[in-house]
């Protein structure tokens, strides 16, 4: 146990080596800021890791992640976040990112409890809900789950929509986009699910604010 514990660090020492022989400006650079233009909102599991799948580099993408990368307008956690990025790192995109093979998912189709979990999997059970003719139309699991985790990162898109942060960024007619896509574990690659949205425009209407008057 000591042993997989120390590795952490014996791996750091050679990243770092690795790094400083690259650019040896790299550290001192990071430490002076971060200005990301990403906001990635992405699952938990530790086979999704945002900079390596998308080729990107520490300061490059500011991460929040959760169990199903759900968007919940309860989660302090996650609004903290986005207010943060949207209003003081102004990043440019939000991307909620799901994951085929997604634990959190399949474990809301059922109906076993699991514990603590329950509670935060009703969030997407809710989602089941909405789509369930969709959903229960499909005979293979496999490929209703898959449907499901699509519809699940759907959702959430639209969720951080609904969020008075992201409508008070786009009608200070800030440069924000938010985006769904998935990422397919078994073979690495990164797809856009085509839900990008940067307005109001397509929501309903009882989900769009009033502009707040200006101070």
């Amino acid at each position: 146990m000591i042993k997989s514990y120390n590795q952490l660090f014996e791996n750091n020492k050679k990243w770092v080596a690795a790094t400083n022989e690259q650019d040896p400006e790299f550290f001192t650079k990071l430490a002076n800021g971060q200005s990301p233009k990403f906001l990635w909102i992405g699952c938990s599991d530790s086979r999704v890791p945002a900079n390596a799948l998308t080729g990107t580099m520490p300061g490059d993408i500011f991460v929040h992640r959760n169990i199903a990368n759900m968007v919940i307008h309860t989660d302090m956690s996650m609004l903290s976040v986005l207010d943060y990025s949207v209003n003081v790192l102004g990043v440019q995109h939000i991307i909620v990112c799901g994951h085929y093979g997604c634990g959190g998912v399949a474990a809301a189709m059922g109906n076993k409890q699991v514990g603590l979990i329950d509670n935060w999997l009703r969030h997407i059970k809710d989602v089941y809900r909405l789509h369930q003719d969709e959903l229960n139309s499909i005979e293979d699991r496999q490929k209703r789950t898959d449907r499901f985790v699509e519809l699940n990162v759907i959702e959430q898109v639209m969720d951080l929509a609904k969020t008075s942060i992201v409508q008070n960024a786009w009608a200070n007619k800030k440069a924000l986009q938010v985006h769904g896509v998935v990422y397919a574990v078994g073979t690495g690659v990164l797809q856009d699910l085509g839900v990008t949205m940067d307005s109001a425009n397509d929501m309903e209407n009882v989900y769009k604010m009033e502009t707040p008057p200006l101070a």
